[in-house]
């Protein structure tokens, strides 16, 4: 992919989790792309797996916002940092709901190949998220 074809993909991606759209953010993703994240706990494979991790935050906070900051685009990946923030009204990860705020930092690193994100990591303090909205003691 083209440096233009990569920023036009993360702005699919941005449009789509600022809709809560998360079958809209997993159709950028291979079939086969692996994803890790704090959230899903071990590496998921696949669209239907992704999915279900966005799902689990939309579902959560519906009030999820996702604020992109800093991008950097080379060869085949990115990084960008993203501020998320939400309140727990809709029970987080099948835990009843506290009604408590978060915030927190977020870097995202994916590698593509001709079309979709291949490999997706975010990297960001779930235990942070978990003490905020109360579900953990600090």
């Amino acid at each position: 992919m083209t440096r233009h074809e990569i920023v036009a993909l993360i702005a699919r991606c941005h449009a789509a989790l600022g809709r809560h759209d998360a079958e809209a953010v997993a159709v950028e993703h291979a079939e086969t792309c692996v994803m890790e994240s704090p959230t899903a706990g071990a590496p998921v494979t696949g669209r239907v797996a992704i999915a279900r991790v966005f799902e689990s935050w939309f579902k959560g906070f519906p009030d999820l916002a996702i604020a992109a900051e800093d991008v950097v685009v080379e060869e085949d990946r990115f990084a960008q940092v993203f501020t998320i923030s939400g309140t727990d009204t809709g029970g987080f990860l099948g835990l009843p709901p506290t009604g408590k705020p978060f915030r927190a930092p977020l870097v995202w690193i994916c590698h593509v190949n001709e079309r979709h994100i291949v490999r997706s990591r975010s990297i960001y303090g779930f235990s942070g998220v978990l003490i905020q909205i109360g579900v953990l003691k600090a």
